[in-house]
């Protein structure tokens, strides 16, 4: 089997992951390897959030191709399955042209929907469901077995026989989709288990930074402080100025959501502002670190420290993949 990498670099909000990606893809380059960043931090997505999400600037991308960045509105609906459909087809395409992806973000349900896969949210189409109605008013329930013993036998062996919507239901993924769901049920039943993901072809090289909480907090204070002095606030009036409803779901995010507060309230108090989105920003970081530590297999590094290791065997990951 090809063995195509991949390298996923996660952590919590304000560990450096963006500037390490960028990092990461020049060493590559210098290594005449080519390389692109693939964003996977939901509220990058959106064109009008740039200050309050941290995004990386032009001249911050250095030249590095930045993909899902800037896609749509904030009016716009965007969710895991639609980034799932966009990164794959993204990756896909990159693979094709022996290019490296380097995926980062912080949002831990994308990066799982992506490696792990979609398959609790699979809709059968209602043809597909036409078609095994068609089937077994032909060739009977038997049949709808048969065909489960020959192609998806752990389903056979796991359902009972007289349960026939089970028996039914798989029978119908696996006409859609050509696989067995008892194949994707294993892969998301450790939903923290990377080494098991919907592309077997997909040779992962997992970045996990972390930071000790006294490293970590005055980070995200000093974070917080330059967006109001970079312009937060002004951003966020432009947005609201534009007819931009402020229950949109992308402006309910940390930050956006204290500063329409504050904008509301006439409120001339910029140091509780900052006070606020500090506050909720370390409850996310509790909540992110909660989640990937949970992720198995990862590397983890702390982000200032370890920074040589870690764009060394970055670059040792690329080259022994390339010899498989």
């Amino acid at each position: 089997m090809i063995s195509l990498p991949l390298i996923v670099i996660s952590g919590a909000t304000a560990t450096g992951k963006t500037s390490l990606s960028i990092e990461i893809a020049k060493s590559l380059i210098d290594k005449k390897y080519q390389a692109e960043v693939i964003n996977f931090d939901s509220l990058l997505f959106f064109r009008e959030l740039n200050i309050g999400t941290a995004k990386p600037t032009q001249e911050e991308q250095s030249g590095i191709p930045h993909h899902l960045m800037d896609i749509c509105s904030v009016q716009d609906e965007m969710n895991a399955n639609r980034f799932c459909q966009k990164a794959i087809d993204i990756i896909r395409e990159l693979h094709d042209k022996a290019v490296i992806p380097i995926i980062v973000g912080g949002s831990a349900f994308y990066i799982r929907a992506l490696i792990k896969g979609m398959y609790e949210g699979t809709t059968i189409s209602e043809q597909t469901k036409i078609d095994v109605q068609k089937i077994l008013e032909e060739k009977g329930f038997s049949y709808i077995r048969d065909q489960l013993k020959e192609r998806d036998y752990q389903s056979y062996i796991d359902l009972h026989e007289n349960d026939e919507y089970r028996n039914i239901r798989a029978f119908e993924y696996l006409l859609q989709t050509a696989s067995p769901i008892s194949e994707q049920k294993n892969k998301i039943d450790d939903p923290y288990d990377f080494s098991k993901n919907q592309f077997p072809d997909w040779n992962i090289h997992h970045i996990y930074l972390e930071l000790p909480k006294e490293e970590h907090w005055p980070l995200m204070k000093l974070r917080t402080e330059k967006m109001i002095t970079d312009g937060l606030i002004d951003e966020v009036k432009t947005i609201l100025e534009q007819g931009i409803s402020e229950n949109e779901k992308p402006l309910q995010s940390i930050g956006y959501k204290e500063t329409i507060e504050y904008i509301r309230s006439s409120s001339n108090d910029i140091p509780a502002l900052i006070e606020k989105i500090y506050i909720a920003t370390r409850q996310l970081a509790k909540s992110q670190k909660t989640f990937f530590k949970k992720i198995k297999p990862k590397y983890n590094y702390h982000p200032l420290k370890d920074r040589d290791r870690i764009l060394q065997e970055a670059i040792s990951f690329i080259e022994k993949t390339n010899k498989e």
